[in-house]
Parts: structure tokens; sequence; C-alpha cells
């Protein structure tokens, strides 16, 4: 079983404008509402290639309930803690023109209860399962959740990957997590760089598999990604021809390709084309990819060894 972790989830509610006039009535383009948070979103991408999941984490209240009832009519289960009294965060994702801004809420206060709750499904994970770390973290949780988390799951035979920022994705690193996926913004943000190279960013690739990665897959954005496999094997991938649409789960959607496609295929060229494919499908379409597009994008996908 995959297991994804969205301690934080979100309804967001995705708003396009043409323009914002402050100090005024505002009337929107077009408005959608759709579960977010980047396990949930890897858990979707994860649907579409027919591959199941189960979704963990916290919800709370009247979003909370809508978050559980949206996964489960697209077949995903979940296995949430419920907090009391509070309700889970609603993010409002503005679409201006050709710009993108977002406005996040905070989400519930989480309590030694609830963790305990939590641990309890964490310690039911077995050996050969897959658990996907993804995301922030509610504010009421310590820094070092994530450790917890990977600290009770350390005997177990279980692949673990890691998408999230600086020190949530540092201090996993003593676990030797199967797959990290920073970004390249990200990258450079942990190595104190600005406008890192390409050079530079396979070498920060490579000491973040000495610090205790087993693969490093860094998202590159127009420019693709480049993964650094256990065997220090380096690959770069393209992206394909298409209009940018929305920048939000693209990242969460490679994940969720290479994935998908290292379990089909046993093979990390393989698994990083799929996770391209995926990302990209994402970056080109209104919402979360569909697997349609993924499969048309796949074939424009060139993977590179370096």
């Amino acid at each position: 079983m995959i297991y994804t972790f969205t301690l934080n989830p979100s309804i967001d509610y995705i708003i396009k404008l043409d323009k914002l006039n402050e100090n005024c009535v505002n009337i929107v383009n077009s408005n959608d509402v759709c579960v977010g948070g980047k396990g949930i979103n890897v858990s979707k991408i994860l649907s579409e290639f027919e591959i199941k999941s189960k979704a963990l984490g916290f919800i709370s209240g009247f979003t909370g309930k809508f978050v559980e009832e949206s996964l489960k009519s697209n077949n995903i289960t979940s296995d949430f803690v419920s907090v009391e009294n509070n309700f889970s965060r609603i993010n409002i994702k503005m679409k201006i023109g050709e710009s993108e801004t977002e406005i996040n809420g905070l989400g519930p206060r989480i309590s030694d209860p609830h963790v305990q709750l939590l641990n309890n499904k964490i310690d039911a994970i077995n050996d050969g399962d897959i658990v996907i770390l993804s995301g922030s973290i509610p504010s009421s949780l310590s820094d070092n959740f994530y450790q917890d988390i990977l600290d009770r799951l350390k005997s177990k035979n279980i692949k673990v990957i890691v998408d999230a920022r600086k020190n949530l994705l540092l201090n996993s690193l003593k676990y030797k997590p199967f797959l990290i996926k920073p970004n390249n913004h990200e990258v450079a943000e942990i190595f104190n760089l600005s406008d890192p190279s390409m050079e530079n960013l396979i070498e920060c690739g490579k000491k973040l598999k000495k610090m205790g990665a087993t693969n490093v897959l860094i998202s590159l954005g127009k420019d693709g990604a480049i993964l650094i496999n256990e065997f220090d094997e380096i690959y770069s991938s393209n992206i394909p021809n298409g209009v940018l649409k929305n920048s939000v789960g693209a990242g969460d959607s490679m994940v969720a390709g290479f994935i998908a496609g290292y379990l089909k295929t046993n093979d990390y060229a393989q698994a990083l084309r799929l996770g391209a494919a995926s990302g990209s499908a994402t970056a080109f379409s209104e919402n979360l990819a569909k697997i349609s597009l993924i499969n048309l994008l796949i074939n424009q996908i060139q993977i590179t060894k370096l």
C-alpha cells in the first residue's frame, strides 16, 4: 500500500479575474473548488494510473468533511484523524491575468491526543509499503514531526519519499529516504545559492545524496528535471510543448508519476520520463492532470544520461 501524508489539507477556492481592484467589490470571471494538499495531490495522480493509495493526516469541521467526501467520490481511500472544534483550512488561489497569487489559511490546532491517534495509524504501516511525506505541517506541531514519523518507521522495510522544504527535508536525510524531490529554488535555499546553474544543482544533488538520500529528483520548472539515482547515474529531462496554465500541483504530479513509473518498470530513466510527463500535464491543465494528457505528452519527453 502507498500512504500519502497531508498533515494540513485544504479546500482550494480557485478564482480568475482580469484585474484586482482594491477597496471595492470584484466579480470573478470563473471560480472552482477542489481539495488541496501535496499528499492528496499525489493520491489523485496515482489514481489516474489506477494505483491505490491511502491518504492520512488531520481534518476538521465542515471543510474536513468536504475533503473526505471529495476523495471518496474519486475512489481514493482516506483514514484521517478528525480534530474537533475547528475547520480544515481554506486556501484562495487567485489567477489575475498572467499572474497567480495564493492566500493560504492556517488549519486546526493539533493536540497530543490527535498526534497519538495518527501514530496508531503509522504503527500499522507494514514492510513493503511506500510512505510519501509532502508539504508543510500545521503550526501547532513540532518542526521535528516528520522525524517523529520516520523514527516510528525506521525498523521497517519501507520506501519513504519526502517532498518538503528546508529543515523538514534536511532532518529526514538521516533516515535515508528512497527519494527526495526539492525544486531548484528549494535547493538554492538549502545551500544559500542565488541563481544556481545546472552544474551547481547537480553538485547540490550529490551532496544531498551523501547526506542520506537514496535518489534525488530536482524539478527545474521550464527547464525540466534532473535525477541523481542510487547508482550515481545522472539523468535530465526536457519538458514538452504546451501553454502554462497552472503551477499548483505540478511538483506533486511529478512525484506521483515518478513512483508510478518506477513501480511499473523498476527503471529510473523511465520513472523520470513518466514523472516529467505528469508534472507537465498538470502545468498545462486548469487543475491536476488527467491520464489522457499524460499519455499524450510522454512521447515528447526525452531523457538524457549526463
